[in-house]
């Protein structure tokens, strides 16, 4: 019996030990939704606008594409074996335990980078209100850490409950934009002395404004507002019906991402010209603002927060997972792997607080510049968490075409050539992440060091746990 053989008998147990199924079919469903809705639309599409103008809606279709596509590989994974491990199960099953190491830690850098950046975000939002101006930013990030951590402590299905939610704020808040944008369109109500239509696109330089290469910089940023979509493989792992309910809700993704992110661009800029949308402002506000609707900052203010706040849960509910999936495979301290009474990995979420509240210090020493210090070293850890994820799932097909496991009720259409297609779009999003001087450069020059810091942790790790 060979490795793989050994470790595919073994992974499904070891992974998934002592987690509760308690995350039912209304609760996955949002956290599909909620992954792909973030703070990168209600309040990152103002500055994207500004530089690309209206080719945004043709980057997130394209990106848009290529993340249902990273999906769908997933799914495929899932509906093979539903696991809490996801992808770090996955990648030591079909690529060896190294590959787990890397894929696990890689995305740990991920989230840990976006924690930082969501709990600094919700400090920010609630510095919008005057009341709290006076409240150090620190405070704010620490009360929204407390908050959220102990939601993850008590139970999985706390978390699905507070996810449920907080995806439900922000679909209500899209869906109203769109029956509201949608009407003043069709009745040909001006909005700000414009007259509303697609002329406002041919009138202020076309689809692309500023040329092509300005749109293909936004890519890095495009992908980070998707990032959080393979949040899904994750949360099967504690889904007591998961081989029914993802299918339908991963297909369901495709169509959200073509009404919420394509259909809201391509209203804002029939409603108004794009270059009445800024950097530091939602672009709903932005309308709703030059419509005549004052007031409504303050609704779509609670609508970020809500997104970072959401950010930030589900950043904690998957490390947590991620983490102890790497313990068990001995690519992490064995103490990582404990559970407590609520079926929780708690050692694991402790561990992602204790780096978030460097978030905070950070809050408290550079308040400024802690969004440019991590932002971009997130785009790494999804980058090549969704390569894994098109990996593994390239293993698993070459191993159902040779007969050695089931064929699943789910393939990924297209495969393998649309995998290496969509591999080949993220090594060419970290290729433009490069142009994008300065951040972008920084963090593609960083890659040597990570790679560098990923190889003595492995060998510590070897010689901690030798096999």
């Amino acid at each position: 019996m060979d490795t793989a053989q050994r470790a595919a008998q073994t992974a499904p147990i070891s992974a998934d030990e002592g987690y509760d199924k308690g995350l039912g079919r209304r609760q996955v469903q949002m956290i599909a939704i909620g992954g792909a809705i973030g703070t990168g639309l209600f309040l990152g599409a103002g500055s994207r606008l500004q530089l690309a103008g209206p080719a945004l809606a043709i980057i997130y279709i394209v990106c848009g594409a290529f993340s249902f596509m990273i999906l769908r590989a997933l799914g495929e994974l899932v509906m093979y074996r539903p696991t809490a491990g996801s992808f770090v199960s996955y990648a030591r099953e079909f690529l060896g335990e190294r590959s787990a190491y890397v894929a696990g830690w890689l995305s740990f850098l991920n989230w840990a980078m976006t924690g930082i950046v969501d709990i600094t975000a919700v400090a920010l939002y609630m510095h919008f209100w005057g009341t709290f101006e006076h409240v150090p930013q620190w405070a704010f990030a620490l009360v929204a850490l407390c908050i959220v951590g102990t939601m993850n402590m008590i139970g999985v299905k706390y978390f699905g409950e507070m996810e449920f939610w907080f995806s439900l704020i922000k679909v209500i808040a899209l869906v109203l934009f769109l029956i509201a944008g949608t009407l003043i369109l069709g009745l040909r109500v001006p909005v700000a002395g414009h007259e509303t239509g697609l002329h406002l696109i041919t009138d202020n330089g076309g689809v692309f404004p500023h040329g092509l290469l300005p749109a293909l910089l936004l890519l890095q940023g495009v992908v980070f507002a998707y990032s959080g979509i393979e949040l899904l493989g994750t949360a099967a792992g504690e889904c007591a019906d998961a081989r029914e309910i993802l299918p339908r809700a991963i297909n369901s993704v495709i169509w959200r991402i073509g009404l919420f992110y394509v259909g809201s661009v391509l209203l804002l800029v029939c409603l108004l010209p794009w270059s009445a949308y800024h950097a530091g402002e939602s672009p709903f506000v932005t309308f709703f603002t030059a419509f005549g609707i004052h007031g409504v900052d303050h609704a779509m203010n609670i609508v970020v927060l809500t997104a970072a706040l959401s950010s930030l849960n589900s950043g904690l509910y998957s490390t947590g997972r991620i983490l102890r999936a790497l313990a068990l495979g001995g690519s992490a301290p064995r103490a990582l792997a404990r559970m407590n009474r609520q079926s929780v990995p708690h050692v694991a979420i402790l561990t992602t607080v204790s780096i978030y509240l460097l978030g905070v210090g950070l809050n408290y020493l550079i308040p400024s510049r802690v969004f440019e210090i991590v932002l971009n070293m997130s785009a790494l850890g999804i980058v090549s968490t969704w390569a894994f994820i098109l990996l593994c799932q390239l293993k698993l097909r070459r191993k159902i075409n040779a007969g050695d496991i089931a064929p699943t009720s789910f393939p990924m259409p297209g495969a393998p050539y649309t995998n290496w297609a969509t591999l080949g779009f993220l090594a060419f999003v970290v290729v433009m992440m490069a142009f994008d001087y300065p951040e972008g450069t920084y963090t593609v020059a960083l890659i040597p060091v990570i790679a560098a810091i990923l190889v003595m942790g492995w060998g510590v790790i070897q010689r901690s746990h030798p096999r």
